[in-house]
């Protein structure tokens, strides 16, 4: 690995930290950098499910005050989430790496509308009015079936879970992304454990990954609020878009 591809990999753990943080997409950064420095897909997205983990841990942290009195859904979700990320991550595994050359794309395009209609979910999560109950099972559910997404391909998993949180449950966004933090950290962990043990990590692009995962955790934390909704979109879907186009 030469210092090029070393930089570039760190800071797009840098990126994607931060985005997971504060919307849920950053795979969309970090996984067409690993294409481009000649990873294979299925390679990519198990180093990038492992490099991310630590980006997740202090994205949650820094949401805790966010989570207050929200203990008894962490837990029901949480156990919906760890199910679902098994289940995900054993479909990477079982399927063919031709299935998920074939599929990937297609959960990148989707992702990508996902990123170009946040805006638009988050004024229906904004104007709706509270729900008198918590969503129940069918809310649980869909974090289940959120999950085996995430395990298999984690992008845009964040925007799924927000949208999902924020129609089924009575709180502000600001609490609902805390729970999806929280949510989003036990799948990328769940998933991350499973490959490191049954699936073939680039532990140097891996590492790197994760140190600028960690930074850009914190910075999406304490200055997500402060960037520019419309540059970060614009980011995310060129870099998708050249990730199609890297995968076809």
């Amino acid at each position: 690995m030469d210092f090029v591809e070393a930089i570039s990999i760190a800071a797009a753990g840098v990126a994607a930290g931060a985005i997971n943080t504060v919307v849920g997409s950053g795979s969309l950064v970090t996984f067409p950098v690993l294409l481009a420095f000649g990873y294979s897909p299925v390679v990519a997205n198990v180093t990038n499910t492992v490099g991310l983990v630590p980006g997740s841990v202090t994205g949650a942290v820094g949401y805790r005050r966010e989570l207050a009195g929200q203990g008894q859904r962490v837990r029901r979700m949480g156990l919906a989430s760890l199910v679902g990320a098994i289940v995900g991550a054993a479909l990477l595994l079982v399927l063919p790496a031709a299935a998920f050359k074939a599929i990937v794309p297609v959960i990148i395009g989707l992702a990508i509308v996902l990123v170009l209609l946040q805006p638009r979910l988050n004024r229906m999560l904004e104007q709706r009015r509270a729900p008198s109950s918590e969503g129940g099972w069918v809310v649980t559910l869909a974090v289940f079936a959120t999950g085996i997404y995430g395990g298999y391909f984690s992008a845009a998993q964040g925007i799924l879970l927000l949208a999902v949180l924020g129609l089924g449950l009575p709180e502000t966004l600001q609490r609902v992304n805390g729970l999806k933090n929280v949510l989003q950290l036990i799948v990328n962990v769940v998933a991350a454990a499973v490959f490191a043990v049954v699936a073939h990590v680039a532990w140097a692009p891996a590492g790197l990954m994760a140190i600028g995962a960690l930074i850009g955790g914190l910075l999406g934390a304490h200055y997500g609020r402060r960037l520019s909704p419309t540059v970060l979109r614009a980011i995310i879907v060129v870099i998708g878009v050249v990730a199609i186009f890297m995968l076809v």
